[in-house]
C-alpha cells in the first residue's frame, strides 16, 4: 500500500475520481492544501467531499513553493511519503517538484513546467521541428497590436498560464484583439490567488477537427491509449461541448494524431505521467494546441474506462508511485462513449431543465448530472461554465455521439433573468 501527497485539486470530477483510484487501489493519501473549503462548497448537501477520505488534510501555503518544501521535508520525515500527485494543472509543476525534492517518482519538474506554460510549449515544439501555427509572444499590448498586423487577422487569443480555455478567444481584427486583452488585463490573479504573467500568445488560427491523443509514460516509453474527438462552439470562445472515445476516424489520421503527440511529449521530455494532448488534424497534417501533463478532464477518462477497461486516473497513481500501470484492454460491451455538455446561453437564474424527468432511464445512457433549480448561471465563456452534462454509450459502433446529441436537443433550460 502506497502513501501520496495530493497537493491541491480540481473541483470538478476529478477530485472525486482520485480519491477513488487511490482507494481502489488500496492506497491512501495526505490532502494538502491553502484553503480546505475551496473544495468543501462543492460538496452536495449532505454528503462528504471525497477528499476528505484523506488519511491527513494538512493547511500550508502551497502558492510558495520555497516555503512549502522545508514544511513537506517534516511531513514526510512523520508521514512517509511514496509519491506525489494533483489534477489541478496551477500545482502540477509544484508536486513535480516536491517529488523531486524528495527523491520520489514523477516526471521532471522542467517538462511539466514548460508544458503548463502555453510559451513554453510551443517554444519547445517549434525547436524540436514539430509543424505547428505560426505565432508571436507578446508581452504588452504594443507588441500584440504589432505581431498580430505580422501574423494577419483571424488570430487565437491565448494567456500563457490558464486552463480550461479561459480567455482564449478568436479574434478578427485590432478591435477584437483590443477587447480580448482589456477582459485579461481585469484577470491579473487566478482562481487559485497566484499572479498572472502578463504574456499573451497570438497563433495563426488553424482548421480542422479537433481531438486529443491519451497516453500514459513509464520507464522511458509512452503508450498511447487511444484518440479521443471534441466538438467545440460558444465563438469567439472556444468551449468543448462534447468528446467521444474513440474518435471516429480513419485508421490513418488516428495514427497520425498518436505519432504528433508522441513526439510532442518527447520534445518537451515528458515521462513517468499520464498525459492529455491536444490536436487540430488541419489539411496540412496534425498541429499540436497544447500538451496537457495529466489526466484528460471533463470525464473524458470515464470514456475511455467505459469503452476499454484502462482505468487513466489509476493510471495516474501507479505512476506516481513509481509502479507499471495496468493498460490491459478488456471486453466491456461498449464500442463508443460519448459526453455532451449543456452550456447556457444567457446568464440569469436557473428556473429548470425541461425534458430532464427520465432522462437517466434512456437506453445507453451511462450518467447524467444538470444544474438544480435556483443556480446562478453566468453566460458561458469557458469549460467552467456547464449546467450539467449527459453521457452515453453505443454497444455497436461509433454512434455514442449522435446518441448523446439527440437527448442533449431534448433539454430546455429555463433562466429568470437577473
Amino acid at each position: 500500500m502506497g502513501h501520496l501527497l495530493m497537493v491541491e485539486s480540481w473541483v470538478g470530477s476529478m477530485s472525486r475520481l482520485l480519491p477513488r483510484a487511490i482507494r481502489e487501489g488500496g492506497h491512501e493519501f495526505t490532502f494538502l492544501t491553502r484553503d480546505l473549503h475551496h473544495y468543501l462548497r462543492t460538496a452536495p448537501e449532505g454528503t462528504a467531499h471525497p477528499l476528505l477520505a484523506a488519511r491527513n488534510v494538512v493547511t500550508a501555503d502551497t502558492n510558495d513553493p520555497d516555503a512549502l518544501l522545508p514544511h513537506i521535508e517534516r511531513l514526510h520525515s512523520a508521514l512517509r511519503f511514496d509519491g506525489v500527485v494533483t489534477s489541478c494543472d496551477y500545482y502540477l509543476p509544484t508536486a513535480a517538484g516536491i517529488a523531486a525534492h524528495l527523491g520520489l517518482p514523477g516526471p521532471a519538474e522542467r517538462a511539466v513546467a514548460a508544458a503548463c506554460r502555453k510559451d513554453a510549449t510551443r517554444r519547445a515544439l517549434a525547436d524540436a521541428g514539430l509543424p505547428g501555427p505560426r505565432f508571436a509572444l507578446c508581452p504588452d499590448w504594443a507588441a500584440a497590436a504589432g505581431a498580430a498586423r505580422d501574423l494577419g487577422y483571424p488570430l487565437v487569443f491565448k494567456p500563457v498560464d490558464l486552463c480550461a480555455g479561459m480567455y482564449v478567444r478568436m479574434v478578427a481584427d485590432e478591435t477584437e484583439l483590443a477587447g480580448a486583452y482589456r477582459a485579461l488585463a481585469d484577470f491579473p490573479v487566478n482562481a487559485r490567488g497566484q499572479r498572472r504573467d502578463p504574456v499573451v500568445l497570438l497563433e495563426e488560427l488553424l482548421d480542422g477537427p479537433e481531438v486529443s491523443v491519451e497516453t500514459v509514460s513509464f520507464a522511458g516509453t509512452a503508450h498511447v491509449v487511444g484518440v479521443t474527438d471534441k466538438s467545440v462552439g460558444g465563438a469567439p470562445a472556444f468551449i468543448e461541448t462534447g468528446h467521444m472515445f474513440p474518435a471516429d476516424l480513419p485508421e490513418e489520421a488516428a495514427r497520425a494524431a498518436a505519432d504528433t503527440a508522441l513526439r510532442a511529449l518527447d520534445a518537451l521530455g515528458l515521462d513517468g505521467l499520464v498525459a492529455h494532448t491536444e490536436i487540430k488534424l488541419t489539411e496540412d497534417g496534425p498541429r499540436v494546441v497544447e500538451v496537457n501533463p495529466r489526466p484528460a478532464g471533463n470525464r473524458i477518462t470515464e470514456l475511455v474506462r467505459h469503452v476499454t477497461g484502462i482505468d487513466l486516473t489509476a493510471a495516474c497513481v501507479d505512476v506516481a508511485l513509481g509502479l507499471r500501470p495496468d493498460l490491459t484492454v478488456r471486453a466491456t460491451g461498449l464500442r463508443s462513449a460519448a459526453i455532451g455538455f449543456l452550456v447556457p446561453e444567457a446568464p440569469g437564474t436557473l428556473a429548470g431543465i425541461d425534458g430532464a424527468d427520465g432522462l437517466d432511464d434512456e437506453p445507453g445512457v451511462l450518467e447524467t448530472h444538470l444544474a438544480h433549480p435556483g443556480a446562478t448561471v453566468k453566460a458561458s465563456g469557458s469549460n467552467n461554465d456547464y449546467l450539467g452534462h449527459v453521457m452515453a454509450a453505443d454497444p455497436d459502433g461509433p454512434g455514442a455521439r449522435g446518441h448523446v446529441e439527440r437527448l442533449l436537443a431534448g433539454l430546455g433550460p429555463r433562466m429568470v433573468q437577473p
